[in-house]
């Protein structure tokens, strides 16, 4: 029993250690981020692991006035918010319709949805843009829309469909009984038990729009303001670059992710895992 016991805390140390240093591997670029938005240009070049001599804040005044950065946020904010709407108003419904309908062709599709998560972007990347030409949807803000919902609804299904699996269908009979449609079952009775499946959703597919670049890049017009992350690497060229104005706008662009996070983080955690146990 005394050689276990020592066993058991040996391994968690080892577990201890090994948690701090991964912690670590994530916070300190963020951490270094943040140091750098406020040191000038000259004082990363010199010594960029140094702490900021002083609280150095023009680099943001540069952002604002050497780029259109406030329309950028404006851009990004418009795809992150009109994607999430869609997606969550789009994706709980599909999955509803697989779970709570089984039959070959629901099968099918799931199997179908499934499947497209194999397939790597880069391989339809140019027949894709090819599609929003012929659409009317590239170089205008529907286009990456359009995408990011399509792209959400494999991983969306696998999530809610999971979570569905552990409400009773006693509850939406109950309700179908009261006389509820199918329609006000989902909406008013089992959507707002899927909280923390949404959240996560929400989190996950947010973050990820947010924080793209190849999309917008590629497919919004050219020489004109686009979203945060593409402002941002515009700072960065072939032979000069403005880390100082690169790290502001990281810093900025870092904000509305951390808040999101923070006011969902207990939703999130609950969702993933209990999506996982219920899958």
């Amino acid at each position: 029993m005394e050689r276990a016991q020592k066993k058991l805390k040996w391994t968690d140390v080892v577990l201890f250690v090994i948690v701090i240093f991964v912690a670590f591997l994530f916070l300190y670029p963020v951490f270094f981020a943040i140091m750098s938005g406020f040191k000038s240009n000259g004082d990363i070049l010199k010594n960029p692991m140094a702490l900021p001599n002083s609280f150095y804040v023009q680099n943001f005044f540069d952002l604002f006035h050497k780029s259109d950065f406030f329309t950028a946020i404006v851009h990004s904010l418009t795809l992150t918010i009109v994607s999430e709407i869609l997606i969550v108003f789009i994706v709980p419904m599909s999955a509803y319709g697989i779970e709570r309908r089984p039959s070959k062709v629901t099968r099918l599709i799931y199997i179908y949805f499934l499947a497209g998560m194999m397939i790597p972007f880069h391989l339809y990347m140019f027949p894709l843009f090819k599609e929003l030409k012929m659409m009317n949807m590239f170089g205008n803000m529907v286009g990456p829309v359009v995408i990011y919902i399509s792209g959400s609804i494999a991983f969306g299904s696998l999530l809610y469909c999971s979570f569905l699996k552990g409400i009773p269908l006693e509850i939406e009979e109950a309700a179908m009984i009261d006389g509820s449609s199918p329609f006000q079952t989902f909406w008013l009775i089992t959507f707002p038990l899927l909280g923390p499946c949404t959240a996560s959703m929400v989190i996950l597919n947010g973050l990820g729009i947010w924080n793209d670049y190849l999309m917008p890049y590629l497919v919004l017009p050219s020489g004109r303001a686009k979203t945060i992350t593409v402002e941002i690497a515009s700072f960065v060229g072939q032979y000069t670059a403005r880390w100082d104005i690169v790290f502001a706008g990281t810093v900025i662009s870092m904000i509305p992710a951390m808040i999101v996070f923070i006011l969902f983080q207990k939703y999130f955690v609950k969702g993933i895992t209990a999506g996982a146990a219920k899958g």
